[in-house]
């Protein structure tokens, strides 16, 4: 199959340091090809040369088998039928619909907008996404992440790309908006567009892809059809070393009995059943089951976020107050929430102000804020995660997934919690980085913490916890060791509440 774009030994640095060495690429129309790496693998760099954003220092790029000039102008990339979709979207919030899908190219009459050409020009573009009942004329600001997503790519696609990036699209998007739009991806391939598909979600990829390249520091390690790969052999040419050596030992525990958390008869709101825990210290609990099981849910009514309709709670003995967070921080409990951005972080802050959140009164002085103390209590905390951050007094937004994440594990770090309750603690983080959570939470785990581990994703329950707790409609059916379940014993047990074979 003839290749719309070939990218032939690009090379790339920035002072002296080489994000790019020597990277081959062959885009196919018709075909989906994935880009898989961790972070500072050079991914985002290629992506930025693919579409004239960044200019190369070597290599060969051809459309149509016509050479590219190095110093190639975004503009160029779009008329040679380049078009990229980004996790941040570029649509205006203010304007319309209409008027963001043909920014730059209103029809007018005499100077004037013509509205009924605007419309039916805009209806035409969302059409083509599966947006035919939308209304153009409505502000862009007024539908979901998941629409804006969509009219993202009608605007894209109104330049008539014949090679379309995605780059992280689904991060924001629920399940069910995920798959929606991985339908709509498969649907501009079988039109005959070539995509890169960019995803820290494997799985995506080994839904839609037909061929992956695999980027570690700069360069490619592996090329090839998707089927040839399994997510373990993906995750190895990813970072190097074999999946099992991501997580970190197994500990035994079986010597320490009793329970630094326990939780007796605990019914979320509106939650069917109750449920008991008992977490040790030094133990990693996971919780396993199905979307809606009330795991979530668990983790909020032991964390007080959530006021729950009965049950109590209990660390080392002693009694927490439930439904108020503030109890539950006092007695020992922080909770790292799923939706970080919206739940855990403060965008606007600074990264050592986002930790020292959760402990202001240990840091201040009448009332007022002591920058010394706050500092001298947070640095070290975030110096022992190894935060990469070029200054902790940059906004946390700033940082990639898995070190925001590190940052809400600092802030708890800087109290007197010994429970930590992590939800998906590794949603929309990079494998490498995943390898870095499972070590920290190892480390904590031998420090004498108790943790409990809620994940969608089988295979890290599996590696990293010591035994797996399964919920179905709120209620405990199950409990296994880590070490001798497997993926298909845990979903059996969560949608039957009955173990692999009996009755």
């Amino acid at each position: 199959m003839t290749a719309l774009v070939e990218l032939s030994g690009l090379r790339k640095a920035f002072r002296g340091v080489v994000a790019l060495d020597g990277v081959s690429l062959r885009l196919r129309a018709g075909e989906v090809h994935c880009l898989a790496g961790e972070n500072g693998a050079g991914k985002s760099t290629l992506i930025r040369i693919l579409t004239g954003a960044l200019r190369r220092d070597a290599g060969e790029y051809l459309v149509d088998g016509e050479p590219m000039p190095p110093a190639l102008h975004p503009a160029a990339a779009r008329a040679a039928g380049i078009g990229a979709v980004y996790q941040e979207l570029s649509l205006l919030p203010d304007l319309s619909v209409a008027e963001n899908l043909l920014m730059g190219r209103l029809p007018a009459r005499a100077g004037v907008v013509d509205r009924r050409s605007l419309r039916d020009a805009a209806s035409a573009k969302l059409a083509r996404v599966g947006l035919e009942d939308l209304d153009p004329s409505a502000r862009a600001d007024e539908f979901p992440a998941a629409t804006r997503q969509l009219i993202e790519i009608a605007k894209v696609l109104g330049d008539d790309p014949r090679v379309l990036v995605f780059d992280e699209p689904t991060t924001a998007l629920s399940g069910a908006e995920a798959e929606a739009l991985l339908r709509r991806i498969t649907a501009l391939r079988d039109e005959g567009v070539a995509v890169l598909y960019v995803s820290h979600r494997l799985e995506e990829m080994f839904e839609i892809g037909d061929r992956v390249t695999v980027l570690r520091d700069g360069a490619v390690t592996r090329t090839g059809a998707l089927s040839e790969f399994t997510e373990d052999s993906l995750i190895s040419a990813m970072v190097g070393r074999d999946v099992e050596e991501l997580y970190p030992a197994a500990t035994d525990r079986s010597e320490v009995t009793a329970p630094l958390l326990k939780v007796r008869g605990l019914r979320p709101p509106g939650g069917e059943n109750a449920a008991d825990l008992d977490v040790r210290a030094g133990e990693i609990v996971g919780i396993a089951g199905l979307l809606g099981a009330g795991r979530s849910e668990l983790l909020r009514a032991i964390f007080g976020a959530d006021k729950p309709a009965s049950g109590t709670v209990e660390v080392q003995g002693k009694s927490v107050p439930t439904g108020r967070p503030r109890d539950a921080v006092r007695a020992g409990i922080g909770l790292l929430s799923e939706d970080r951005k919206e739940l855990g972080l403060l965008p606007e802050l600074s990264i050592r102000e986002n930790v020292s959140v959760a402990s202001l009164t240990g840091i201040g002085r009448r009332g007022l804020l002591s920058r010394r103390r706050e500092a001298g209590r947070v640095d070290s905390v975030l110096d022992s995660l190894r935060l990469r951050a070029g200054s902790y007094d940059e906004p946390v937004s700033t940082l990639s997934g898995g070190n925001q994440q590190k940052v809400l594990l600092a802030r708890w770090l800087v109290t007197d919690v010994r429970v930590l309750l992590f939800d998906e603690p590794t949603k929309g983080v990079d494998v490498g980085a995943k390898a870095e959570l499972y070590t920290l939470i190892g480390d904590l785990a031998a420090r004498g913490f108790g943790i409990v581990v809620v994940s969608s994703y089988l295979p890290e329950l599996l590696g990293l916890v010591d035994r797996i707790v399964v919920l179905r409609r709120g209620a405990i059916v199950g409990e296994l060791p880590a070490a001798g379940a497997t993926e298909e014993g845990l979903l059996t047990l969560a949608s039957t509440g009955r173990v692999n074979g009996a009755a």
